[in-house]
Formats: structure tokens, C-alpha cells, sequence
């Protein structure tokens, strides 16, 4: 289960592991969960995750599509260069923000 804090505006969602299919659908609910429970904006931060897989990816873009819906952002934070070099091949760096680790 997912950290979610609410702060400033905005709700922070911390997988804490790795986001791969194994986990998606409890992290899909978390985020669903952050999504409806607030009206700002969602930060995914991914501090201690090394690896997100296709199944991963699609759960963080089905979010992203939900927030945009309702005019709305997503961030994900704390990105290793790995997941960050992914993210941008799949061209979604432009598409949502995306900060790498420190």
C-alpha cells in the first residue's frame, strides 16, 4: 500500500517499491483513491524505485489521462536516470513533468 499524503494544494503518492504488475492494481487504487479524494494536483514520488515495467507505465498514464480530464497535473518525482531515460524514449517527459532523483 501506497503512501498518500495531502499537502499544499497537492497529494503526494509514495509506491515505496517498485511499480511493476505484480503491485498495479493495489498502486491503480491508491492512485484512483488520491485522485478522487482531492481536487489539486497528484505528485507520484518514486524515491526507493528502481524499476517501472509496462504495466507500471500504464497506470501511471491512466492517471495522467484522469487528471487531465479535470484539468489537472501530475508530477513524478524522484526518478532514477533508468526510469527516467525510459519515461523519456516513451516521449511522456512531455506529457507530464518528470524530475529525476536529487
Amino acid at each position: 500500500m501506497s503512501e498518500i499524503v495531502n499537502e499544499a494544494g497537492q497529494t503526494i503518492v509514495r509506491p515505496g517499491t517498485d511499480v511493476v504488475a505484480s503491485m498495479a492494481e493495489a498502486f491503480k487504487e491508491d492512485l484512483l483513491s488520491a485522485v478522487n479524494s482531492s481536487d489539486g494536483n497528484l505528485v507520484i514520488d518514486l524515491e526507493g524505485v528502481e524499476v517501472v515495467d509496462s504495466v507500471g507505465i500504464g497506470v501511471i498514464i491512466a492517471s495522467h489521462n484522469s487528471l487531465n480530464q479535470a484539468d489537472r497535473k501530475l508530477k513524478v518525482i524522484n526518478v532514477t536516470k533508468d526510469v527516467h531515460d525510459l519515461f523519456a524514449a516513451m516521449r511522456l517527459t512531455g506529457r507530464f513533468a518528470v524530475e529525476k532523483v536529487g
